[in-house]
């Protein structure tokens, strides 16, 4: 585990010899769909992480985010449904108008309580979840977005020992979601977009 001594923003993708990581939770909104694919392209097929996905969506609409995904990337993915088992190397993207919550028993569960800053599904919800679950072999990540939600989840991901990363305002279509994130302190590593996918891969596949 690095210490948070090592947070940088000089986009240099360091090397996590000894990491190893049981789930990614991902986060977007405004401009997400293009950011997310070019994430999770890059990503190899034995990718050893779960990957489970807050995109803001019409709550009214049907989603086709999972469609559009596994026609680009490599990994299984699935729209989430309440009781998926997680699987290592799957991508479980969260339906329109439902929280997506990680339970301790790697399961997930959908909820349509309350809606969290006007939304449904939240990111804040799905983050504190993981952190509640997984603790130091979690993995968050901010990207485009307009708002806030994530900020408060990322504080969760960060006290349990997990590793946040935000995408760096320079490459994020919508700045508002990954300037929050960092706004909290509570952010390991601020990279462009074109190198999420590099420190993801280095901080899953290290070897222990």
């Amino acid at each position: 585990m690095i210490s948070r001594s090592e947070f940088t923003n000089n986009y240099q993708i360091p090397d996590f010899t000894h990491a190893g990581f049981d789930i990614v939770a991902l986060a977007a909104s405004a401009g997400g769909l293009t950011a997310i694919t070019e994430v999770l392209s890059a990503l190899p097929t034995d990718f050893k992480a779960a990957i489970v996905i807050v995109q803001h969506l019409d709550p009214k609409s049907r989603s086709l985010m999972a469609e559009i995904l596994r026609r680009h990337i490599v990994l299984d993915v699935k729209q989430a449904e309440d009781g998926d088992k997680l699987t290592p190397g799957a991508v479980y993207v969260a339906p329109p108008n439902h929280h997506l919550l990680v339970n301790g028993d790697r399961t997930l569960s959908l909820s349509q309580s309350e809606k969290v800053h006007f939304l449904r599904p939240s990111a804040d919800v799905l983050f504190e979840s993981v952190a509640a679950s997984y603790k130091d072999r979690a993995i968050a990540v901010i990207l485009t977005g307009n708002g806030s939600d994530g900020a408060i989840g990322v504080k969760a991901i960060h006290k349990m020992g997990g590793i946040v990363i935000a995408e760096d305002e320079k490459t994020a279509e919508f700045k508002g979601m990954p300037l929050a994130a960092i706004q909290t302190g509570n952010v390991d590593f601020i990279l462009p977009k074109e190198d999420i996918s590099s420190a993801l891969i280095n901080l899953v596949m290290a070897s222990g």
